[in-house]
C-alpha cells in the first residue's frame, strides 16, 4: 500500500510564515512612521496567521490515503453516515479487481466520526447496474466488506465477493452474439 501526501501543504506553510512575518513588519513600519493603512495591515497579518495555522494543520496529514494496488474507480451511492456505505463499480470489473476497490473503499470511507451499530462495523457493498434487455435496468450486488469502525488500520477486514452474482456478471460482459 502506498501513501499519497503529495499535496504540497508544508510548502505553502513555509510560504505562508514568509509572508505573515513580511506583514507583521511591515504594520510595524506603519505603526512607527503612522501611515494610513496601519490597521489594514494588522487586519491582513491576523488574516495571515489564521491562514498559516490552518495550513500547518492540514500539512500533518489530514488527507492521507492509502492506494490499493488494482482498485478500479467507484462512486459512493449512498452512505447514512454511520455503518453504511453502498458503492457502484462498472460492469466490467473483475473479482481481483473488486476485492482491491473494496478494499480501497474501506480505507477511504473509515472515519472515527461515524456512528456505529451493535457490532462496530463498517459495511460497504459493492453493486453494478446490467441491462439484461433494452430499458431494463438490473442491480446486482456484487460483494461486500465490514471493517472496523473503531481501529484505522483493520487487519481482520471481512471482504465477501458473492461468486454467484460475478458469474452471472460474465453474462452481460461478454454477450453471446447469435
Amino acid at each position: 500500500m502506498e501513501t499519497l501526501t503529495s499535496l504540497g501543504f508544508s510548502t505553502y506553510t513555509q510560504w505562508s510564515i514568509l509572508v505573515t512575518i513580511a506583514f507583521f513588519l511591515l504594520a510595524i513600519v506603519a505603526f512607527i512612521f503612522k501611515w494610513g493603512i496601519r490597521f489594514r495591515l494588522v487586519g491582513i497579518t491576523g488574516f495571515m496567521i489564521v491562514l498559516t495555522v490552518g495550513l500547518f494543520g492540514l500539512g500533518l496529514g489530514l488527507f492521507e490515503r492509502t492506494e490499493i494496488p488494482g482498485a478500479v474507480r467507484f462512486s459512493r451511492v449512498y452512505d447514512n453516515g454511520g455503518n453504511q456505505v453502498v458503492i457502484v463499480v462498472q460492469p466490467s470489473i473483475t473479482e481481483t479487481e473488486l476485492e482491491a476497490t473494496l478494499t480501497q473503499a474501506a480505507n477511504d470511507y473509515f472515519s472515527y466520526g461515524r456512528t456505529s451499530g451493535k457490532d462496530n462495523k463498517l459495511t460497504i457493498r459493492a453493486r453494478t447496474l446490467v441491462h439484461p434487455q433494452p430499458g431494463i435496468t438490473l442491480p446486482l450486488y456484487l460483494g461486500q466488506v465490514k471493517r472496523s469502525l473503531l481501529v484505522r488500520e483493520d487487519e481482520e477486514m471481512e471482504i465477501d465477493i458473492d461468486k454467484s452474482k460475478i458469474k452471472e456478471l460474465s453474462k452481460y460482459q461478454n454477450p453471446v452474439k447469435g
